[in-house]
């Protein structure tokens, strides 16, 4: 009884939630196929998956975070990925230099912060809703990497594109210590820094923003250009894991990031959103993935299962937002 008080401020904040369904579905999927799911084989594996749509998660809640939302993610990945492997194919030949690969970063991270630019600009400047600007933007961005490959995938790159995506770093998977990385800098940005309250001021109380003379456009194109360059990296470690670049890699992931986002605990409609909730329901989503996949259960059941989870973690955050106002 005495630890009650405890159990109940756990579960009382967003983020204590989140670990609860962390630790149970991580259990649940244990007890269901504990040979499979507790093998070092499938956790270095999981280590090496989740990264891939984590990171455009962590895009997805900076937008959100505005009351916004950015759609194109995938489409600027997978653009970006296509951009670099021409560099790394058609333009390098075989080459295997260090230089060559950081020029293929480069471009693709300058492809990200334009494609995340084009966005703000529509957003901010054009004034449309972030939901229609960025679904079209997104597919532009397809339509142009289409363009450039035909629809096929891009392959034959050098060894030394693999490190990003198949290594490891003193044991750790480096995809694993891209997305910490990232996920620490974002963490930061947010809390202690001055675009962050601004950022999350905006989301808030949008008017009382304006009259706290920030500046709101540039702000917004900041922020959706740091969501083009966390989608570059997404495309950088899923063209590194796949040894490939392709226009329609990662069409679940879409999903998958606004899934989480919510699910973590960031609000639609802006202001609240913690990244430790999103790591935590990050966790949640690849443990339930990756014990679904071990029973048998298909992408397409997957995905229903997605699309059902987040309408109802949404109704569920509704019914909250409502009952605290009463």
């Amino acid at each position: 009884m005495s630890n009650s008080p405890a159990i109940s401020r756990l579960l009382a904040s967003t983020e204590g939630r989140l670990a609860v369904i962390a630790v149970a579905v991580f259990v649940f999927m244990s007890l269901l196929s504990p040979d499979k799911f507790l093998s070092a084989q499938n956790m270095t594996s999981m280590a090496f998956q989740f990264p891939e749509f984590a990171i455009l998660a962590l895009a997805m809640t900076i937008t959100m975070l505005t009351g916004g939302i950015d759609l194109s993610v995938v489409g600027i990945a997978n653009l970006s990925a296509i951009i670099a492997a021409m560099i790394l194919t058609q333009v390098t030949g075989s080459g295997d230099g260090a230089g060559v690969l950081m020029m293929a970063y480069a471009a693709a991270m300058c492809v990200g912060l334009l494609a995340g630019l084009c966005n703000g600009i529509l957003v901010a400047l054009l004034g449309l809703p972030p939901i229609l600007a960025t679904l079209g933007s997104g597919l532009i961005f397809t339509g142009i990497a289409i363009a450039l490959t035909g629809g096929s995938a891009m392959m034959g790159f050098p060894p030394a594109t693999a490190w990003i995506g198949n290594t490891t770093l003193l044991g750790i998977p480096t995809p694993l210590i891209v997305f910490v990385v990232l996920a620490a800098g974002i963490s930061y940005l947010l809390t202690r820094t001055g675009f962050g309250v601004k950022l999350r001021m905006y989301g808030a109380n949008p008017l009382a923003a304006r009259f706290a003379a920030i500046n709101i456009d540039a702000m917004l194109i900041k922020v959706y250009m740091l969501s083009g360059a966390l989608a570059a990296i997404a495309g950088m470690v899923v063209m590194s894991r796949a040894n490939s670049a392709k226009a329609d890699y990662g069409s679940s992931y879409l999903l998958l990031a606004v899934l989480i986002a919510v699910l973590g605990g960031v609000n639609p409609y802006g202001g609240y959103g913690r990244v430790i909730g999103v790591i935590l329901a990050v966790l949640s989503m690849q443990f339930l993935s990756s014990g679904l996949n071990m029973v048998g259960v298909s992408n397409f059941a997957r995905e229903l299962i997605w699309g059902s989870l987040l309408i109802f973690v949404m109704i569920v955050n509704t019914w909250r937002a409502k009952g605290s106002r009463s």
